[in-house]
């Protein structure tokens, strides 16, 4: 493979209540796709657990230094690949909240970079179920990119997608290459957006976005869209698991000289305005 691309895999699963089950699911899928030669597999947000209750999830949430997440650091130093381990239940600052945390670990096991979500999922789905994550989560309020060999990474999670603002952030603030959207949307919010939203992000920031999603039902009370998907900077799915349902990798390249070549012919960093000119413009 020519030394100006990477390769990268995104995960498809169905947490469930259980974190050594999800653990075993995830390390088959870190196996698979460091023998299909990836450097880089994406996790879907609530990737070691999934509550089958409100208020599950902070019972076991737990530091970035505790067993838990030590346990990934561990499959990413024996695979030698990184990961991205989106919305990763960390301890809040006490008992009763967590924080929704995207955590990037390098191939040697070591935490390169955590980024916690920064807008919560307070919502009522028409048709579905009342969402309220500020019940029990702290919300982040940093933007971080990271540097890797699969390119300069913007992290997300999952809600922050419909806030185009932030990867207008990382992009044209932070420099990044590759935007990372690991999720776990409601299967109502998925048929209707889930697409059309990661394709627009795509376009607008010209950059790879890798969007790793959860699939299925988790219990009774929660079901999940699915479809993961890695969409290059014209817009273009160029990786996808073969149906919504099931668990296991899509593959696809990085290819930076494209990345390059994308922004030259539409150089949409060196023409968009400064914020101070729509504050300042007239109505």
């Amino acid at each position: 493979m020519a030394a100006n691309s990477a390769r990268v895999a995104v995960a498809q699963m169905t947490s469930v209540n259980d974190l050594s089950v999800n653990f075993a699911t995830c390390s088959r899928l870190v196996k698979e796709a460091a023998a299909a030669g990836a450097k880089l597999l994406c996790f879907p947000e609530s990737f070691s657990y999934m509550g089958a209750n409100l208020g599950d999830s902070v019972k076991i949430g737990e530091r970035l230094d505790g067993p838990i997440m030590q346990g990934y650091c561990s499959l990413a130093r024996e695979s030698q690949i990184w990961l991205s381990l989106g919305g990763f239940q960390e301890k809040g600052s006490d008992d009763s909240h967590l924080c929704n945390t995207h955590v990037i670990v390098d191939d040697t096991g070591k935490i390169r970079s955590k980024y916690r979500k920064i807008h919560l999922f307070d919502v009522d789905v028409p048709g579905g179920m009342v969402y309220k994550e500020s019940s029990f989560t702290e919300a982040g309020n940093e933007v971080v990119a990271v540097d890797s060999p699969c390119g300069r990474l913007g992290l997300t999670v999952c809600y922050d997608l419909r806030f185009p603002e932030v990867y207008e952030c990382l992009r044209f603030q932070h420099a990044a290459q590759v935007l990372l959207v690991p999720s776990a949307f409601t299967k109502i919010t998925g048929q209707a957006h889930w697409e059309i939203l990661l394709r627009a992000r795509a376009i607008e920031t010209q950059c790879y976005v890798i969007a790793a999603a959860q699939a299925g039902k988790h219990n009774e009370k929660r079901e999940s869209y699915g479809d993961s998907v890695i969409i290059d900077p014209w817009g273009t799915i160029v990786g996808r698991l073969p149906d919504k349902h099931s668990t296991g990798i899509a593959v696809a390249d990085i290819d930076f000289s494209y990345i390059d070549s994308v922004r030259m012919k539409m150089p949409v960093d060196k023409q968009r305005k400064p914020i101070d000119f729509w504050k300042s413009s007239p109505l």
